[in-house]
């Protein structure tokens, strides 16, 4: 069986995630914990199967290749991330009626 890759969270997907969870907070405090006990469990599960999820399409144009993780039921959230140095590197979280990521 292969070592999982550790899953760093950068500044920038911090930023989406804590900025998501208060607002979600402000409307349904459960909800929010939910969301992001849900949203965690996805990220840290990018490590097993580092490359089961597809490069993204808006990260053609980038040198790096950036994959999208999908997380929810309905309007699906966005995790970029990408695998340097066997690491994951989660780069950003976007709702999905936000515009598509431009790295």
């Amino acid at each position: 069986m292969t070592k999982p890759l550790p899953v760093i969270i950068t500044p920038n997907a911090a930023d989406d995630l804590t900025a998501t969870w208060v607002w979600l907070r402000e409307r349904n405090p459960k909800a929010a914990d939910e969301w992001l006990d849900g949203i965690r469990q996805t990220i840290l599960a990018l490590g097993d199967l580092p490359h089961a999820y597809p490069v993204a399409d808006e990260a053609q144009s980038l040198d790096t290749e950036v994959r999208r993780a999908l997380f929810g039921n309905a309007t699906k959230w966005r995790i970029y991330y990408a695998i340097l140095n066997d690491k994951i590197q989660v780069l950003h979280v976007r709702h999905g009626r936000q515009s598509a990521w431009q790295g």
